[in-house]
């Protein structure tokens, strides 16, 4: 596809997509891809890649006769990164980020115990780099600054595990992340216990303490939970 219609294409889902997450286009609505195309003033042929993207996020099912129908929430791929973003930018942003933020604190400590035997030297010194970022980036509101190496931290983490479905899930924290600074769902700087909470699990990975790295990320996600009491009731 040209550079063109990537432009198109990214456009009509950037603004079809969260319609259908928001619940503009309830579950059982029938598209029309001639009407859509007509609506973004784009080819069928990009309104057809538009709907092949949605169909694979299982957020509509295409059917000859029928049109495009939108499906119900609970048959969504709802670890897709870009479903994630979309929900979040969403009035229901509080229950998702909650949502996400359980999910977070049932997965992130083992994997971090599992990162405490299994890490190599290599991620060791990532997660010391990416925790000195985030200690670099604290303070003065350097929210994004932060955010790249929060998420950089979490992706190492999740990795370091050595176990392949939790690596998969570094996309799914990253827009738990993302989406707390981008909605305006954190402090004006980072809470200075979190930020220390960081630099010893990385201590405790690289000393290979199984048992605290565990219990540092518990502190960590639990932490997250009782800002979204604060910041998004």
């Amino acid at each position: 596809m040209s550079t063109t219609g990537r432009g198109l294409h990214g456009r009509v889902l950037d603004t079809l997509g969260p319609e259908i997450t928001a619940g503009d286009h309830p579950p059982g609505s029938v598209l029309r891809t001639d009407e859509l195309a007509q609506r973004f003033d784009v080819s069928r042929s990009v309104m057809r890649e538009v709907v092949r993207v949605l169909e694979s996020m299982h957020l509509v099912e295409s059917r000859r006769r029928v049109g495009v129908t939108v499906l119900p929430a609970h048959e969504w791929n709802v670890y897709d990164p870009q479903v994630i973003r979309w929900r979040l930018a969403g009035a229901d942003r509080p229950r998702q980020l909650r949502s996400l933020t359980v999910l977070r604190s049932a997965i992130e400590p083992v994997a971090a115990g599992l990162a405490a035997r299994n890490a190599t030297a290599e991620q060791c010194a990532e997660l010391t780099e990416c925790a000195l970022g985030m200690v670099a980036h604290s303070r003065g509101h350097q929210l994004e600054g932060y955010l790249f190496h929060d998420m950089a931290f979490h992706r190492v983490v999740l990795a370091a595990s050595g176990n392949e479905m939790f690596a998969r899930l570094g996309d799914v924290v990253a827009e738990v992340l993302a989406g707390r600074t981008h909605h305006d769902v954190m402090f004006e700087d980072p809470d200075p216990a979190a930020v220390t909470l960081h630099v010893q699990l990385a201590e405790a990975v690289r000393a290979r303490d199984a048992a605290r790295a565990e219990r540092l990320t518990r502190e960590i996600t639990e932490g997250a939970l009782q800002e979204l009491d604060i910041l998004a009731p």
